[in-house]
């Protein structure tokens, strides 16, 4: 696997790179993964912490992370932690689903940590709505007044399904339909 790291307001040294390649490179064990897969990874610098943002980009699977912290080794070290339990979770909703999926897993390692990671995603809810016809700022009232963090709505302008939703910066996404 490559690792490819940008920085914003962060000089990246050897030392960071080399630790970077080393903490993914134990990623390669879970996965029988060719060579021209590329590992993102996107360290910011903020004032008081740092953020890395790693996206792995498999034949089969997205995997991303990221993780704030005070210290960039320390976020290095929780980035790979999460990573490993976003494989645990996909490796045990393929098992449950099928015996012989497509996603080239190596088999031998997951089945040693196969048994401490047994959460199963249940829907405990289901609702239908009819998306009412407003406008974007109409919508983030609506979303903001009912406390959630995604509102589904009719654009009026083009008569379409679309989603606005709350970031975890604070800032609104738009999701559009066709």
């Amino acid at each position: 696997m490559k690792v490819t790291i940008r920085s914003k307001n962060v000089r990246i040294t050897p030392d960071i790179e080399a630790r970077m390649g080393k903490k993914l490179a134990i990623l390669n064990k879970y996965f029988i993964m060719s060579d021209n897969v590329e590992a993102k990874v996107l360290i910011k610098g903020y004032p008081t912490t740092q953020k890395i943002e790693v996206t792995i980009p498999t034949e089969y699977v997205l995997l991303r992370a990221e993780e704030t912290a005070e210290d960039l080794y320390d976020a290095m070290d929780v980035i790979v932690d999460k990573l490993e339990g976003q494989i645990r979770k996909y490796k045990t909703k393929l098992s449950r689903k099928s015996k012989n999926n497509k996603l080239a897993f190596n088999i031998a390692s997951l089945d040693e940590i196969a048994d401490e990671y047994e959460d199963e995603d249940v829907v405990v809810r289901t609702k239908t709505i009819n998306p009412k016809p407003m406008d974007l700022e109409e919508a983030i009232m609506q979303m903001e007044l009912i406390g959630h963090t995604f509102f589904v709505y009719r654009d009026i302008e083009d008569d379409t399904v679309s989603i606005v939703y709350k970031r975890h910066d604070g800032d609104y996404g738009l999701i559009e339909t066709e």
